[in-house]
């Protein structure tokens, strides 16, 4: 849900329901790594409320755009570290394999 002003577009707080601060820590980074986010911060309004609360000030461009954008470069981070990983580990295992059957390459 998104609060905010329709005068100023370029602000506004965004609250995710069933999240905590796993996701809002990384979206926050991602934002403040975008050159049009002049602020970014997160809250949690309770700990017993399973709700974040993402507030983005950008230098013009709609904050909602923004933060959608900022949501796909962290999907592409979250993709890349996944690839990276399955790699490490299918070579990790051919490895071992090669070790176990006491060959050399």
């Amino acid at each position: 849900m998104e609060h905010g002003s329709y005068q100023d577009q370029a602000q506004a707080t965004f609250s995710f329901t069933d999240e905590d601060h796993t996701l809002a820590n990384s979206i926050r980074y991602i934002l403040n790594q975008d050159p049009r986010v002049t602020f970014c911060g997160y809250s949690i309004p309770h700990p017993s409320d399973a709700r974040v609360n993402i507030r983005v000030q950008t230098t013009g461009d709609a904050a909602s755009e923004v933060l959608k954008d900022s949501c796909q470069d962290l999907m592409l981070v979250c993709q890349h570290v996944t690839s990276t990983f399955d790699q490490a580990v299918m070579e990790f295992k051919n490895k071992q394999g090669i070790e176990s059957m006491n060959i050399t390459p």
